[in-house]
C-alpha cells in the first residue's frame, strides 16, 4: 500500500551517522522489494540485523498434492479444520499454484517461542474468528473479526490471540500485493470513486524495541521449507523507520460496495490484486434496482481463471447448502452459476447481508490432500435438477 509512514527515532538523512546516546552506531537497513526499484523502508537496529548463531535444521512445509489437474467443482467445509495449538503447525494448505497457497487455519496458542518470517510470499491474513495483535519488528496491529492483514514478505512477526478460538483464511501470495490500480491516481493516492481510502488503512503505531542479545529462534519459510535459525539479538530492536514496505490492516466493513441498476461484475468488489491473482470482498449491500433486475448473479464461464469463494457470514443468496467456512472452487473450463432457485428468490430482494471473501486465480489451482480431508465430493452435481 503506497503511504509514506515513519515511527520511532530517525535521522535527517538516508545513510548518514546515526548514533546513540553514548556514541555508537545504530545500524540501518534497507528493506526493500523487487530489487532496488519497488517499496522499501529504511529501519535502524540496536544491534546488527545479520548476527546468526545457528541454524539448526530444517523441514518441508509443502503441500502434497491430491489433484494436479482438476475441472471438478468443489466445496470444502473450512471450520472441519481442526483447532491446532502452533500457529504454524494449525496452517494447512488447501489450494495451491505456482503464485499463490490458500490456507486455512485454526489457531489455539500465541507465537511465544519463536518469531516467524515467510521469505517466500506476502501474507494477507483474513481474520474470520478471534482477537488480538500482531507484531511485528515495524510496530504492532491489533486485529478483530472482519480485517485483513497484510504482511510483506520478509517480515519478522508473531501473533498474540486472546482466545482459543481463532479461525483464519489466508493467501500466501508469491508475487507482491498491490491495491487496484484503477483505484489509484499517478501518484498511488486513491480516488474518489475507489471502494476505501487511506483513512480505512491501519498501520503500525505501537513499536516495540528490545536492546537484547541472547538465542531468538527464527522460523524462517524458504521455498516452501522451514529453517529454523538463532540470532544473537531480539527481531524487535528497530528504534525507528520510514518508508512504503511495511505491515498495514483494512477492514472488509470498511469497503463501501459498488451498486448498480443491474447487477455488477465481480471486478466491482476487488479489495487487492497481483499480476497473477485478485482478491475481492463481498459486503452488504443495496441489490441492483432496475424495475426488471435479477440480484442473482448471472451463470458465467470460467474460462481463464479459478474461483475461489471463502462464505464468511449472512445469506449466501447464490448458493444452496453454504454455510459460514466454506469453500466453493470453481475451475476454469467450465461455466458456473446460481444453484437452483437461487435466480428466482432473488428477484424482488431489496438487499443482501453476506460477507464473502473471493480469489480469482489466472493459473489453475491444484487440489491439496488437506483440502480433501474436508471436500464435499458431490457438490459439482449440485445444479443438477
Amino acid at each position: 500500500m503506497p503511504i509514506y509512514h515513519k515511527l520511532g527515532k530517525i535521522p535527517h538523512k538516508r545513510h548518514i551517522q546515526f548514533r546513540k546516546e553514548n556514541g555508537d552506531l545504530y545500524y540501518e537497513q534497507l528493506f526493500g522489494t523487487i530489487g532496488f526499484d519497488g517499496m522499501s523502508t529504511n529501519m535502524y537496529h540496536e544491534h546488527r540485523p545479520t548476527m546468526v548463531k545457528e541454524i539448526k535444521g530444517q523441514y518441508s512445509v509443502a503441500p502434497k498434492i491430491a489433484k494436479s489437474n482438476n475441472i471438478q467443482s468443489y466445496r470444502l467445509r473450512g471450520f472441519q479444520v481442526d483447532p491446532q495449538d502452533d500457529f504454524l503447525e494449525s496452517r494447512k494448505i488447501v489450494l495451491t499454484n505456482s503464485d499463490c497457497h490458500i490456507v486455512l487455519a485454526a489457531p489455539r496458542k500465541s507465537t511465544t517461542d519463536y518469531f516467524y518470517k515467510n521469505t517466500d510470499s506476502d501474507e494477507v491474513v483474513f481474520i474470520h474468528r478471534g482477537t488480538g495483535k500482531l507484531r511485528t519488528m515495524l510496530g504492532n496491529l491489533d486485529f478483530k473479526y472482519g480485517d485483513y492483514l497484510v504482511i510483506p514478505r520478509g517480515m519478522i512477526y508473531k501473533i498474540d490471540f486472546d482466545t482459543e478460538d481463532n479461525r483464519l483464511f489466508i493467501v500466501e501470495s508469491h508475487r507482491p500485493i498491490y491495491t487496484p490500480k484503477r483505484y489509484r491516481n499517478w501518484f498511488g493516492q486513491l480516488l474518489e470513486h475507489a471502494p476505501f481510502c487511506e483513512r480505512d488503512i491501519r498501520r503500525p503505531e505501537e513499536l516495540e524495541t528490545y536492546n537484547e542479545k541472547g538465542d531468538f529462534l527464527i522460523k524462517i519459510k524458504k521455498k516452501d521449507e522451514i529453517f529454523d535459525m538463532v540470532y544473537a539479538s531480539h527481531p524487535f530492536d528497530v528504534i525507528g523507520y520510514d518508508g512504503y514496505n511495511y505491515p498495514y490492516a483494512f477492514s472488509i466493513h470498511d469497503f463501501e460496495p459498488i451498486t448498480g441498476r443491474i447487477h455488477q461484475p465481480p471486478p466491482v468488489h476487488q479489495t487487492f490484486e497481483t499480476d497473477a491473482f485478485v482478491i475481492c470482498s463481498f459486503v452488504p449491500r443495496l441489490y441492483d434496482y432496475h424495475p426488471e433486475s435479477i440480484p442473482a448473479p448471472y451463470n458465467h464461464s470460467n474460462i481463464d481463471s479459478d474461483e475461489v469463494l471463502y462464505y464468511v457470514d449472512g445469506d449466501f443468496m447464490s448458493r444452496n447448502d453454504i454455510e459460514a467456512g466454506h469453500i466453493s472452487l470453481h475451475p476454469a473450463g467450465i461455466p458456473h452459476g446460481p444453484h437452483p432457485g437461487a435466480t428466482e428468490r432473488s428477484i424482488g430482494k431489496v438487499d443482501t447481508q453476506e460477507l464473502a471473501v473471493m480469489v480469482d486465480t489466472f493459473k489453475p489451482l491444484m487440489v491439496t490432500e488437506e483440502a480433501m480431508k474436508i471436500a464435499d465430493d458431490k457438490y459439482y452435481q449440485s445444479w443438477l435438477e
